[in-house]
Parts: structure tokens; sequence; C-alpha cells
């Protein structure tokens, strides 16, 4: 049974959650404060973790970004109670992989743990039986999850690296920002959204801009392609 970690500190929510996921066969931890989330975090098992922002002892931004210095694969949704680009692209960059903003469906919520927990079984399923994949001075090694550029390891969080590895793999042919949702998302997001230019971004500044790189090239309106040269 998969085993979810909920952390928010509105009761009568948690509760809504809880009682949904529970109906629909996960194993659900509810948890109200920040500290307390941490510590189970670093102790115990999960196959995801729901998270809100706005939490008592320690927020959702400083749970997830200490989460990732010990776990990359994780799968983490948060959730916040306002509709902010800024918060949406401060929770990715701490290594959140999906966000939702309140009021939401439950079934939109179960729609996205589903797509979360299928990607990470796929992803660690093909990383068994993977060895190293190399797109110039850039090397991937699939089994561990690990990405060096010049020798010198760079921290991806899951969907960062999901994203490189199908830009490698594609070997410099175009890959359209609605291929890049349906594989990585599966159909959770809208073709609309401005979700793959902000993870793009955060890949060209760990990826390229430390080593004077532009590796990454986007051709407007088709894409994105990985130009090994």
């Amino acid at each position: 049974m998969e085993k979810i970690l909920l952390v928010e500190d509105d009761v009568t929510l948690s509760r809504n959650i809880t009682d949904a996921l529970v109906s629909e066969g996960f194993q659900v931890e509810p948890v109200f404060d920040g500290v307390l989330a941490d510590k189970l975090l670093r102790r115990n098992q999960y196959s995801c973790v729901i998270l809100d922002i706005n939490l008592p002892g320690k927020t959702g931004f400083a749970i997830c970004r200490d989460l990732r210095r010990f776990n990359t694969t994780l799968p983490v949704i948060m959730l916040t109670a306002f509709d902010d680009l800024e918060d949406k692209v401060q929770g990715y960059d701490c290594g959140a992989d999906d966000y939702l903003t309140k009021p939401f469906y439950t079934k939109e919520l179960l729609l996205r743990i589903r797509s979360l927990l299928k990607r990470s079984q796929q992803t660690g399923a093909t990383g068994q039986q993977s060895s190293l994949l190399v797109a110039g001075d850039i090397i991937i090694d699939q089994t561990s999850r690990r990405v060096t550029r010049q020798g010198q390891e760079i921290t991806l969080t899951p969907r960062e690296y999901e994203i490189l590895l199908k830009l490698v793999l594609s070997k410099g042919d175009l890959v359209s920002k609605k291929e890049l949702i349906k594989e990585i998302w599966g159909t959770t997001l809208d073709s609309n959204t401005n979700t793959i230019e902000v993870y793009i971004n955060f890949l060209r500044k760990k990826l390229d801009k430390p080593f004077g790189k532009d590796s990454i090239k986007t051709k407007i309106g088709y894409g994105y392609y990985l130009d090994e040269h």
C-alpha cells in the first residue's frame, strides 16, 4: 500500500484529504507541524508527500529544500492558498514536483498523486536496466540518477532530471512543451502552463551558467533541444 505523508495544519482540510485518499486505497499519515514533518521524513519511508507552505514550526519551502539534500526522488506536491507565480517558482526551486492552489478538488489531487507515483515507479524500473548516457561533457548515470558536467556533480530535482534525460535521449531533436508535459506530468497540466519554462530556466542556471555553456536551446513556437557542442 502506498503511504503518503500529509503535512497540512488546517484540521478540517487535512481530515477531508485523508478521508478521500484512504477511500482510494492509500495509507495516510497526517501531520500538522513543520518540525515534526521534517523529523518524520528523515526517519520513515513514504511514497509521496503533500506539503502545505504555511506551517507552524517550519515552512513547506524549508522542509522541501532540506528534504532534497538527502532524498532527490520522493514526489512532493505543494499546497498554497495563493495563486502566486513567485510562490510557485520558489516551490519548484526548492524541489517540489507539483503544485496545487487552494481550494482544489480532491479528484485533481488524486490525479496529481497517481501521475507522480506512476512516473516515479517507471523511472525507478528504467534506472535498474540503464547505463551511462553521455552528451558532450554531460554524463548521466541513470542507475543513481547522478548528473555530472566536466567532472562536477550537479544536483537536480526529480523534474529537472527527467526533463534533462528526455532532452539527452532525443539526441538534439526538438522536444515540444506538449510532449514534455505529457511524458513527465501525464495529463495533469494545461498545455499553456508556464511550468516548463520555469524548469528550463532552473536547468540552465544549474547545467549551463556555471560552465559558461548554452546547451539547452529554445526554438520559439516549437520546443527545446540539447546542443551537445
